[in-house]
């Protein structure tokens, strides 16, 4: 077999589709859709999420210094899919989307009700990459709703359905199929 070569590109997929929330003082909150988001460090805490310089909300975020990445589901698609191509400097996306902001602990921007994981960051530096710059963020806390526990208080990830990106297409996620270490535990179960 052999494999098609392509320029280089971004392949790492899927992705996850999340909401970030930001506020200018003074000003209504804003939404933004953002897939280039992911983990940088575990202790201390950290994330980071990539935006474009003419977006609507990077101005927001880089004079803030501080946002709110809102993890999404199934049933929040529209808003997501809605937050990412309708700007901010002409609408209220909370208000067209019938979202609830609610205030968060440590940040000026709001928190999203309706989704599942909501995570407060300050901008700890920003990195001039090209088309995106990247915002790396201290987590200052995580908000869970509480539907989303299960018996054992662990997030259950299958009750939010989480939804993912690739290629200008949005997923779902499939079945749980393994916890990690399970490929080196004796007599347990996946």
């Amino acid at each position: 077999m052999k494999k098609e070569f392509w320029k280089a590109g971004n392949m790492l997929y899927p992705l996850p589709a999340v909401m970030v929330s930001c506020k200018r003082e003074d000003e209504k909150p804003n939404i933004i859709t953002v897939a280039w988001t992911g983990t940088v460090c575990t202790n201390p805490a950290m994330v980071y999420i990539s935006v474009r310089p003419g977006r609507y909300s990077y101005d927001i975020i880089k004079e803030s210094g501080e946002f709110v990445i809102n993890l999404t589901t199934k049933q929040l698609i529209k808003a997501v899919d809605y937050c990412g191509v309708k700007s901010g400097r002409d609408i209220d996306k909370f208000h067209e989307m019938n979202l609830t902001a609610i205030s968060a602990n440590f940040v000026k921007a709001p928190l999203i009700l309706e989704s599942p994981v909501n995570i407060e960051c300050k901008v700890k530096q920003i990195i001039e990459l090209g088309s995106h710059d990247m915002f790396i963020a201290d987590v200052l806390g995580v908000h869970v709703n509480p539907e989303y526990m299960n018996a054992k208080g662990k997030f259950d990830l299958s009750k939010a359905e989480p939804i993912v990106y690739s290629h200008g297409e949005y997923y779902g996620l499939g079945d749980l199929m393994g916890t990690f270490g399970y490929s080196v535990r004796k007599n347990k179960p996946v």
